[in-house]
């Protein structure tokens, strides 16, 4: 029997599936729209807010060609099986991510154990007071800031070479100006 996609080990991972960064895509944002619909006509009501974030809702950004979605669930809804198991229906695999003291569910679509095979998504699910929902300050923060997006643009284009084989090391070593970004933009929209 094959492995999904949630059992691979971060080196098979790495391999099958290096850090390539792409030119913005202006379909991005509609791509996003469509597999937005998708999601709501199966989580329903079950679904309190719905975000496209990350990179790729960022204009004029290069990123990796994932969409990225960010989903509010009430706290009770929080490792439903049910949620899980509608996704799959989707064909999105499940993972646990585990951010420090913090879990939120993450859904992905898109890979095979053989490699890509078509357009990537990244769904993260948490409830409101989760700091998943930071991320919107830090989009918003770049849209509105191009100069600070090409900043992090840089820092992205310079770690996609030195972790081109290490996703999550790529992830990390942003972290800190990702961090610094997102206080900046949360006093910056809280003021």
């Amino acid at each position: 029997m094959s492995k999904n996609i949630a059992e691979l080990s971060k080196e098979e991972i790495a391999k099958l599936f290096p850090v390539r960064l792409s030119q913005h895509n202006t379909g991005w944002k509609a791509i996003y729209k469509v597999e937005k619909q998708s999601i709501l006509n199966t989580l329903g009501s079950r679904i309190l807010r719905i975000e496209h974030f990350g990179s790729t809702a960022i204009p004029n950004l290069t990123a990796k060609d994932t969409i990225d979605i960010l989903i509010e669930i009430d706290e009770e809804d929080f490792l439903n099986k049910q949620i899980i198991d509608s996704l799959k229906s989707l064909a999105y695999d499940y993972i646990l991510q585990n951010e420090g003291e913090h879990q939120h569910m993450v859904f992905v679509k898109g890979y095979s154990t053989t490699g890509e095979k078509g357009q990537t998504f990244h769904i993260h699910m948490g409830p409101k007071q989760h700091p998943i929902w930071d991320r919107i300050f830090f989009r918003d923060y770049l849209i509105e800031k191009p100069e600070i997006a090409k900043a992090y643009e840089a820092l992205k284009l310079k770690l996609a070479e030195e972790y081109k084989y290490d996703r999550v090391e790529y992830r990390i070593a942003k972290t800190d100006f990702v961090k610094k970004v997102t206080e900046e933009a949360k006093l910056y929209y809280q003021s």
